[in-house]
């Protein structure tokens, strides 16, 4: 993971925003689709983000851009990774649940290659929590 500089404790919804290349309106979206995702509020009412909460937005945003979970994927990741430490993939924005059933078993070549990229994955992942 890229070294922002995390140094302070707490950050504003901007500082967030420009850290992370994403605009504030998602970051309160996101809110509101991740439970995990729960800034704090100061005095002021204004959001004070910590370091893991950075940290659990860049995890989301490699999901959901990267990675391209819809937000429903992205969600069970989190809770699996939450729950054993070891997340599995769950249905991408391309596939739906009929069409991983309908699909034929993949061939060794592909398989190997997808178990691959799942590995490099969740090391990746693991490295960033």
């Amino acid at each position: 993971m890229k070294d922002f500089g995390l140094k302070k404790l707490y950050y504003s919804i901007s500082e967030v925003s420009k850290l992370t290349n994403l605009e504030q309106y998602i970051l309160r979206y996101w809110e509101t689709e991740f439970d995990e995702l729960r800034p704090s509020k100061n005095r002021a009412g204004n959001r004070i983000y910590t370091n893991k909460d950075i940290k659990l937005i860049l995890q989301i945003k490699k999901l959901l851009r990267d990675e391209k979970y819809t937000i429903e994927g992205a969600r069970k990741i989190l809770d699996q990774s939450k729950s054993s430490k070891t997340p599995q993939p769950a249905v991408k924005e391309t596939q739906t649940k009929k069409s991983v059933q309908a699909q034929k078993p993949a061939e060794p070549q592909n398989l190997k290659k997808d178990l691959e990229d799942l590995r490099a994955f969740l090391v990746d992942l693991q490295s960033n929590l």
